[in-house]
């Protein structure tokens, strides 16, 4: 009788539970993912949850293929050496193949008083403690956000319609990943929001107080809330274990996601660096990735070699508030394109990205291996080869944010 091959996933993000799904294709192969919440995260939706307009929250039993074990705890080392995980409260798990998808979380990027006074959200627990903070506040408390990618515009948008006074401090360029079209039809959004928009150089913030944001160029904001939503970082268990991490923090692995330190660890979504060339942080990445490294632990399995990472991407979808949106198409490559649909029409194809995202998760696990038809960049064979050869290269596209 064949013997069951252990695999743990580490995470129960929208990279976690693809993979974990995905894997289910093989019935001698048990799946236990160990994740800190009861409850799948709708990241995408927690600026809603702030508002009290979404929950943010999916139950696993919706997303997760039946039969695999489902761990509520936090792996707080891996012990390659040994194959198996120490858990939080005091337990190892053991496996034979372990994929590494833990996600992102919240950074302060070293700003003076962020960490005290700032509320980031990142995660179900800052977006419901920050909920928490704005329904004690006085409806006329001014409201900074601090960040001015996707989540720091969802926000302020939201907070706005709501009838919250917003400034949103880019600390650089408004959403930094769109076209200038794109870009120009945001901050005619916002406007008409009422949500005072600072960008520049000089917005960059350089202290945060208790009841004020400090700017580079000298000026002082009164706060009476300040939401912090200036990037992410990724949690360092991979370093904590002594595997190879990239500046960042993310696992560094080979084109096929598995870790340049261990044949047997394979990682996914924003903790992952293939090739020390990481995907743009998000779900789209995550749900392209997840199974790419189910598949990766499941060719190895049948004694293949397995396929190398392709990843494309569609563009960037932001919510303006519940009327209003935008979606700034890209090139596979995720480079912006000068075609955006906003207004109404954004916001309905937002909210059929959100659905749709979570309808990928579902779609999985009742049918594992059959959606194969993401869309694909073929020119990340030329970033490669640049990086091989010490040679810049450029595919004409502003940089992509980090924060979506």
């Amino acid at each position: 009788m064949t013997e069951n091959t252990e695999v743990i996933v580490i995470g129960g993000g929208y990279a976690g539970v693809m993979t974990a799904n995905r894997l289910t294709q093989r019935d001698d192969v048990t799946v236990t993912l160990i994740n800190p919440r009861p409850s799948f995260v709708e990241r995408i939706r927690l600026h809603q949850l702030v508002t009290g307009s979404d929950d943010a929250v999916v139950d696993y039993k919706d997303v997760l293929a039946d039969g695999i074990q489902l761990v509520v705890d936090t792996v707080t080392r891996i012990n390659a050496s040994e194959r198996s995980v120490t858990l939080a409260t005091g337990g190892t798990v053991n496996y034979q193949y372990l994929i590494y998808a833990v996600g992102s979380s919240s950074t302060d990027l070293g700003v003076p008083g962020a960490a005290e006074f700032a509320f980031p959200i990142a995660t179900l627990e800052e977006a419901g403690r920050l909920q928490s903070v704005l329904a004690a506040a006085s409806e006329t408390a001014a409201v900074t956000v601090v960040g001015a990618g996707p989540a720091g515009i969802e926000t302020a948008a939201e907070l706005a319609e709501a009838g919250r006074p917003v400034t949103l401090v880019c600390g650089g360029q408004l959403g930094p990943y769109l076209h200038p079209r794109g870009r120009r039809s945001v901050a005619k959004r916002l406007a008409k929001l009422g949500v005072t928009v600072l960008d520049g150089p000089g917005t960059k913030v350089t202290t945060v107080t208790r009841d004020a944001v400090h700017l580079a160029d000298g000026r002082a904001l009164k706060s009476g809330v300040t939401i912090w939503a200036a990037g992410f970082s990724v949690p360092d268990l991979a370093a904590r274990s002594g595997l190879s991490t990239d500046s960042s923090g993310r696992l560094l692995t080979d084109e096929t996601l598995t870790s340049v330190d261990d044949g047997r660890i394979i990682a996914a979504g924003d903790s992952a660096a293939p090739s020390d060339l990481p995907f743009r942080m998000g779900c789209q990445s995550a749900v392209q990735l997840g199974p790419q490294a189910a598949e990766t632990v499941l060719s190895r399995l049948a004694g293949e070699q397995p396929a190398t990472v392709t990843v494309g991407f569609a563009g960037q979808c932001i919510s303006l508030g519940r009327r209003s949106g935008i979606f700034q198409f890209s090139h596979r490559n995720d480079a912006a394109i000068s075609v955006y649909l906003g207004g109404r029409p954004g916001a309905k194809l937002k909210e059929i990205v959100c659905k749709s995202t979570v309808w990928q998760l579902t779609y999985e696990a009742r049918k594992p291996g059959k959606h194969t038809w993401w869309t694909k960049d073929g020119k990340r064979q030329q970033l490669l080869q640049a990086k091989h050869d010490q040679e810049p290269i450029s595919l004409g596209a502003e940089p992509a944010s980090s924060t979506r």
